[in-house]
C-alpha cells in the first residue's frame, strides 16, 4: 500500500513548488461496464493511492425542484430536453436549489472532517458547468441553435446557473474547506472545440472569469476537466482563473506543443487515453506512454498530477490498468527524484 500524498504535497504539484511524487488523481476512474467486468478483483488496485479526496454533489437536481411539467424520462442524455420552451425559464430560475439549504452536507462533512485529519487533499466536486449543463437542460440540438436564434435566454440560462454556483460554492467552502474545486464543461471535438471562437467569447467566456473570482477570493484550485481539443481555448481559461486542465485528451491536442506553450501558466492533470493506449497496447506500451506523459508535461517545478483520461471502460486488459497504476507511482517518483 502507498501512502498518499498530503494536502500540502498536492499543493505544491498544483502550484509547481516542487513536490515528492506526480499526484495520481482520478487514476482508478471505472467506467461504464468496467466493475461488471472485473467485480471485486479490482479491489487490488487499492495498493495504489488516491491522491485526492473527492467530495460529489449534484450542483442542480432538477428532478428535486418541484418544476410544474413533466421532465423527460427514457431518452438519449444529449437529447432529453427539460426546458423545452423558454418561457418555462422563469419558473426553471425561480426554482433552482437554495444553496443555503437545499444541500445536505452532513454526510459530506463528515468525510471532509475526516480527510482533513489525515491531511488529505480535499476537493469539492460536481460535473457540467457552462456548456454541458445548459445542453443537458434544452437538449444538444436545441443549444446548438440557441446560440443563434435565441442569444438573450441563453444569457439569463447562464447568469443565473452562475449566480447558483457562486453561492454553493462558497457556503460549501465555507463548511467543508477543501482545497480545489472540480467541475466540467466539454468544450471540444476530436479536431476543434465545439462551437466557433466568436460564440464562445459571446456566450460561454464572460462567466469564466465569474467563476474563478469567487474561486480564487475563497481561496482553492480550480480544476477543469473538458474532453476535445481545447488548445485554442487554452488562453481564455487560463485568464479565467483555471489552476488544473484535464485531460490534454490523446489524438486532439499536441501534448509537447500544449505543454511547451502553456506549462508555465497551468498545471495539467494529463489523462492517460483510454480510447487506445489502454485498449489495445500491451503493458510496455502503456508503460511507454505513462513515461511520455510524464517527460513532457512533469517540469522542474512540477505543474503535473497524473490520471485516466476518462472513465476506464469495459474490455480494458486488467494486466494494462495495472501497468500504468503502477508505472505512474514508479517513474513519476523517479522523474521528480531526477529533475528537481
Amino acid at each position: 500500500m502507498i501512502a498518499p500524498l498530503t494536502a500540502d504535497d498536492v499543493t505544491l504539484a498544483v502550484e509547481r513548488r516542487n513536490p515528492p511524487r506526480i499526484p495520481m488523481i482520478q487514476a482508478k476512474w471505472w467506467g461504464e461496464g468496467l466493475r461488471e467486468q472485473y467485480g471485486a478483483r479490482l479491489q487490488e488496485f487499492d495498493r495504489f493511492p488516491d491522491d485526492v479526496c473527492m467530495l460529489w454533489i449534484d450542483a442542480v437536481d432538477v428532478r428535486s425542484m418541484g418544476l410544474s411539467w413533466e421532465l423527460p424520462t427514457g431518452t438519449a442524455h444529449d437529447a432529453a430536453v427539460v426546458i423545452d420552451d423558454w418561457a418555462k425559464l422563469d419558473e426553471f430560475i425561480e426554482k433552482l436549489p437554495n444553496p443555503e439549504s437545499d444541500y445536505p452536507f452532513s454526510l459530506l462533512a463528515e468525510r471532509a472532517e475526516a480527510a482533513h485529519k489525515q491531511d488529505r487533499y480535499v476537493m469539492l466536486a460536481w460535473w457540467q458547468l457552462f456548456f454541458e449543463r445548459p445542453w443537458s437542460l434544452r437538449g444538444m440540438e436545441n443549444l446548438l441553435l440557441d446560440y443563434y436564434l435565441n442569444p438573450d435566454p441563453v444569457h439569463r440560462l447562464h447568469d443565473a446557473l452562475c449566480t447558483h454556483y457562486e453561492a454553493l460554492l462558497r457556503r460549501a467552502v465555507s463548511e467543508l474547506s477543501p482545497h480545489g474545486f472540480w467541475t466540467s464543461d466539454d468544450l471540444g471535438h476530436q479536431t476543434q472545440p465545439t462551437m466557433r471562437p466568436e460564440t464562445f467569447d459571446e456566450l460561454i467566456r464572460p462567466y469564466y472569469p465569474r467563476m474563478g473570482k469567487v474561486v480564487d477570493d475563497l481561496d482553492v484550485h480550480w480544476w477543469l476537466h473538458s474532453c476535445g481539443n481545447n488548445t485554442p481555448l487554452l488562453p481564455a481559461l487560463i485568464d479565467a482563473g483555471v489552476d488544473v486542465f484535464h485531460p490534454v485528451q490523446k489524438h486532439t491536442m499536441d501534448e509537447q506543443a500544449v505543454a511547451r506553450e502553456f506549462g508555465d501558466q497551468i498545471t495539467f492533470l494529463a489523462g492517460i487515453d483510454v480510447q487506445h493506449t489502454l485498449q489495445e497496447k500491451d503493458e510496455e506500451g502503456v508503460r511507454e506512454e505513462v513515461r511520455f506523459l510524464i517527460d513532457t508535461f512533469d517540469g522542474p517545478g512540477g505543474g503535473m498530477c497524473i490520471g485516466a483520461g476518462n472513465g476506464i471502460v469495459s474490455g480494458t486488459p486488467f494486466a494494462n490498468i495495472e501497468a500504468f497504476l503502477e508505472e505512474a507511482v514508479r517513474y513519476g517518483q523517479d522523474h521528480r527524484s531526477r529533475i528537481a
